[in-house]
């Protein structure tokens, strides 16, 4: 983890092993611990990727492979796309960022990210070649 200091925000690199697979990836509990002790402000979410973005959804009733295949039946990972380098089908892997943002920002309170009961921070990483990935959580004081 890097963690940066620059004009009273505060910003932290985590690395999320998404595997060898299309996936999504719950990071709340990571954003979480990141805003704990602070006050009221932004939560800034980056994934410095090409090929992954970020979406606020509901985890745990199959939303996580919904969404999976809601990319791959609007974006299907075939010989279509003129990128080509990398596993079959990568060229879509870098349209997805379109699609599903590479940020997200989110108001704190007294310390606490103001998501819905039912709503969690997932990275989505449809790229089977790269199994890690970095994401940046910056804390802008309000």
């Amino acid at each position: 983890m890097g963690r940066d200091t620059l004009g009273g925000m505060r910003s932290e690199v985590i690395t999320v092993e998404s595997g060898a697979a299309p996936a999504v990836r719950d990071i709340t509990a990571e954003a979480r611990a990141f805003v704990a002790g602070e006050g009221d402000g932004l939560l800034h979410i980056f994934v410095p990727h090409a090929t992954a973005g970020l979406a606020i959804i509901e985890t745990g009733a199959g939303t996580e492979q919904d969404l999976l295949r809601a990319v791959g039946d609007l974006l299907p990972a075939d010989d279509r796309w003129g990128h080509r380098h990398g596993s079959p089908g990568h060229g879509r892997d870098h349209v997805v960022p379109a699609f599903v943002t590479p940020y997200a920002t989110l108001p704190v309170v007294s310390g606490t990210i103001m998501l819905g009961t039912w709503q969690s921070i997932c990275l989505v990483d449809p790229n089977r070649d790269n199994p890690s990935r970095q994401v940046r959580f910056s804390f802008l004081p309000g």
